[in-house]
């Protein structure tokens, strides 16, 4: 049966929003760079044999309107691929993977380019500026739910509700992950020391090189190149995390140095039949071996990976002890390792080289730049199988089983 492999990876720096290295680059722009780049990896590769281009955009408004897949191949030079937009808010760049997959194992095509893109700092530019609340009024009960936990309410995730009243789609997830810590009791300073491992494991990943291999540099503007992330910080401590005031609830625990930051950034992988990377003398990177895509209550999204993992795994025909390297996304310390110690994934297989409490999470760009980092610490620390897997807006869980092949 045909397989789906990884032939090539980029992904750009992730730059902080609104002050940060990447600020001033358009989302179509950096993704062309990153698409342009993970096909320079793969020279022998004909652009016609390209069958589409899937970007993966988690709010595709303003400058990411319109449809920047398309405009994205356009602006390549290849106006014969066609190209898609894709919305799956945090695992959008994932699902488009997910897709090329599928098609590959249909026969429906021998290649295609799965990117994602997502510049915070650009939101709100372009054609899409002023746009009305649009929000669905058969919301409203739960937004006001919401709204009095965001004052310090009584109000909990678990109230009972009358009947017929449905969950706040609409959540805002620094909320839910407030909710998340309710449902699991994760202590403060738990999640903090999550959020300093990040950190300093991040650090230890620059000094031993990773993260440089990790990376494709950026020509900005202006000509200058960027080459590394704004987001690792060298010598945090629990003791300075610690001081640091709740960003969500008077009463909660979630704070800047347990949740990821706002981000800019993009990547791109290159995905084709294990047939046409052997006619083209390739050797890939890796296969993927299964996907799936799991819901639950909006309200607390962060515990996404609690289903989806098992799922992708149950197509796999493997167990969580099979894998080697687990990448869940850091959204929040108290979703990422409270996901993993629902499933008992052991500490030393999570993360390893820190995660997006520290590097940053670009909503769009996420899956796929957790696809590059994955296979590049898989390679790192010799190991076979992994995964990846994230919480995801609206209530929803996603993740995908690969195996390291060179």
């Amino acid at each position: 049966m045909t397989e789906a492999v990884i032939v090539s990876t980029a992904r750009s720096p992730i730059g902080r929003a609104f002050k940060g290295s990447l600020k001033d680059m358009r989302p179509d722009d950096l993704t062309v760079q990153m698409v342009q780049a993970a096909l320079a990896k793969v020279p022998g590769l004909d652009p016609k044999d390209i069958v589409d281009l899937h970007l993966g955009v988690g709010q595709p408004a303003g400058e990411s309107g319109y449809n920047l897949g398309r405009i994205v191949s356009v602006q390549a030079g290849f106006d014969h691929v066609p190209g898609v937009t894709v919305n799956r808010y945090c695992s959008s760049s994932l699902q488009t993977t997910r897709m090329a997959f599928h098609a590959i194992k249909a026969g429906e095509g021998d290649v295609f380019i799965s990117a994602g893109v997502e510049t915070v700092s650009r939101f709100g530019k372009g054609s899409s500026d002023g746009m009305p609340d649009t929000k669905n009024p058969i919301y409203d009960d739960a937004i006001a739910r919401t709204a009095k936990r965001e004052q310090g309410g009584a109000a909990s995730w678990s109230d009972p509700r009358e009947d017929g009243d449905v969950p706040d789609v609409y959540i805002q997830m620094g909320q839910t992950a407030e909710n998340v810590q309710q449902k699991l009791g994760m202590s403060r300073e738990e999640q903090d020391e999550f959020g300093v491992r990040s950190q300093n494991l991040a650090e230890k990943a620059i000094n031993d090189g990773f993260w440089a291999k990790d990376i494709t540099p950026v020509t900005l503007p202006d000509g200058s190149v960027v080459s590394l992330d704004d987001g690792p910080r060298a010598g945090v401590t629990l003791e300075a995390v610690s001081q640091l005031k709740p960003v969500f609830r008077p009463d909660g625990t979630i704070t800047a140095g347990n949740c990821c930051p706002l981000n800019d950034g993009a990547a791109a992988v290159v995905i084709m039949s294990d047939t046409k990377a052997k006619e083209l003398g390739l050797t890939p990177l890796a296969r993927i071996v299964s996907t799936a895509v799991t819901g639950l209550s909006p309200e607390i999204m962060g515990l996404g990976p609690v289903e989806a993992i098992p799922a992708a795994l149950r197509n796999a025909g493997m167990s969580l002890d099979d894998i080697d390297l687990y990448e869940i996304n850091e959204a929040f310390a108290v979703q990422s390792w409270g996901s993993a110690k629902v499933l008992g994934i052991p500490m030393d297989k999570l993360n390893v080289n820190g995660g997006a409490i520290a590097i940053g999470h670009p909503f769009g760009m996420t899956g796929a730049r957790i696809t590059s980092t994955l296979i590049n610490s898989l390679q790192h620390h010799d190991k076979q199988f992994g995964v990846e897997s994230m919480c995801v807006g609206g209530g929803q869980g996603m993740a995908m089983v690969i195996e390291r092949l060179t």
